[in-house]
């Protein structure tokens, strides 16, 4: 145990100097004076004796300890008495305004704090750790993964999309001691938040799935994306770790030179874990080989772009010595979820939902997928692709033209930006999912196979989903 002073009376707040902040400091509040010094390691102690780790003071468990952050449109240390009131056992904030008893931890920076203590977290966690970044396909990859590793270790891993730098560390603080495995998803909206995330995780292997045109916006180009998402090879590189890469994307194997270890896995020839689509409808079919050996392995999966999220997961499920029979079994019990590439009957037709996000990568995709599969009867359900800038107009076009070439029997688009161009195809148009969904009630469509496809904030399952 590490000894701090508590010069403050046990009815004031306790203010808390972690790792980051080296000069400890003072406050003058309304007659008296308060100094307590405190280091990462006794703050640990406070957080393996509480029950959980919380941010929403409407959602506290008795017992849990609160982080008060701060957004820009809310303030957290505003709710701390209100955790404490809803069981929290201390609070952890920012403004000593709001301090009033010992229950309040005082740090400097409550975000800085909750990153700090995942990170001296994640040190005492002896277990391999690998990290998913890339553009598209990365939480159906890691969802894949969990399903082989599980099959063989106690895997924890990032739950829904809690990969940014307030995510990653609230999923670090919810892994047990007990855990064997960690798989952790990282995103990116600008260089740096992947080194910067690494720094906090310390992964051992990892993977970009691939590099795309998603959040342009922020990113202002697919190169600047590519060196965004790099800084995880770049960190693995530098700390000895292990690189899984598909050889299709030949940016990522120049990304990965000069890493220690390099698996590859895909379909280009001579690589590590070789694959291969069988067929791709409605589900996907594909076979891998590993020791000279060609597994046939069914999924529930929708498209033939998740091959190499299939691959992905085949290469580390074995590269950790999962069986290849346990692959195959994890991998066709997994069912996709959250509106990913999932297939769902609406009436008499049969949708494949692919709305929890969207960009021109993942669009293409999804459309060179659908167009593969016969059917009699075809439609398209589009919306807009958000966070794109000034490149919007240009890609909707894209995407158009795409269509414009493809089989399919009608046409819907949905949003402002598809409405700038709904002249350039033989379409329906409606401003969003309420117009959409009050045409559907009135004009149910039959027996056709409908893919569905869009941004998230265009919530287009919330037409086709109860």
């Amino acid at each position: 145990m590490v000894n701090y002073k508590n010069k403050a009376s046990q009815s004031l707040p306790i203010f808390i100097q972690t790792d980051k902040y080296f000069q400890a400091f003072s406050l003058i509040r309304e007659g008296f004076f308060n100094l307590a010094e405190m280091d990462i390691k006794t703050l640990y102690n406070i957080y393996l004796e509480a029950n959980d780790i919380s941010t929403d003071s409407r959602n506290i468990k008795t017992g849990d300890l609160f982080f008060a952050l701060k957004g820009e449109n809310f303030n957290g240390n505003k709710f701390a008495l209100k955790a404490l009131e809803n069981g929290a056992s201390k609070v952890i904030v920012d403004d000593p305004d709001f301090a009033l008893d010992e229950r309040f931890l005082v740090v400097e920076n409550v975000l800085e704090t909750l990153q700090d203590l995942a990170a001296y977290h994640r040190k005492q966690l002896a277990v391999p750790v690998i990290a998913i970044a890339g553009s598209n396909g990365k939480t159906t990859t890691k969802e894949l993964m969990a399903a082989v590793l599980n099959t063989s270790y106690k895997t924890s891993f990032t739950q829904g999309n809690y990969n940014n730098e307030i995510g990653l560390p609230l999923t670090l603080l919810n892994i047990k001691q007990d855990a064997e495995l960690i798989i952790l998803e990282m995103g990116a909206r600008k260089r740096g938040d992947i080194a910067f995330l690494c720094e906090i995780a310390t992964p051992t292997h990892g993977l970009i799935t691939n590099i795309g045109k998603d959040h342009i916006e922020f990113f202002g180009s697919v190169e600047n994306t590519l060196k965004a998402n790099a800084e995880l090879f770049d960190y693995l590189k530098a700390n000895a770790g292990v690189v899984f890469v598909n050889p299709e994307h030949k940016a990522l194997i120049e990304a990965a030179k000069e890493a220690q270890t390099i698996i590859r896995y895909g379909e280009t020839p001579g690589v590590e874990y070789p694959g291969r689509i069988e067929s791709g409808h409605p589900y996907v079919h594909f076979a891998f080989l590993i020791d000279d050996e060609w597994m046939n392995c069914e999924t529930q999966l929708v498209g033939t772009y998740n091959l190499e999220n299939l691959m992905a997961a085949v290469a580390v499920g074995h590269y950790f010595k999962v069986p290849s029979k346990k692959i195959c079994e994890a991998i066709k019990a997994y069912q996709a979820k959250n509106n990913r590439s999932q297939l769902i009957q609406f009436d008499s037709n049969t949708v494949i939902l692919d709305a929890y996000n969207a960009n021109p990568s993942s669009m293409e995709l999804a459309l060179k997928s659908f167009d593969e599969i016969e059917h009699p009867k075809k439609m398209l359900v589009l919306g807009d692709m958000l966070e794109l800038g000034d490149t919007s107009e240009e890609e909707h076009l894209l995407t158009i033209l795409q269509i414009k070439q493809m089989q399919v029997d009608k046409i819907i688009l949905v949003g402002e930006e598809f409405g700038k161009l709904k002249h350039k195809v033989d379409c329906l148009h409606f401003n969003d999912y309420k117009e959409l969904k009050d045409w559907f009630n009135l004009n149910l469509p039959q027996d056709y196979l409908i893919l569905v496809k869009g941004s998230r904030g265009i919530s287009l399952e919330k037409v086709f989903l109860n």
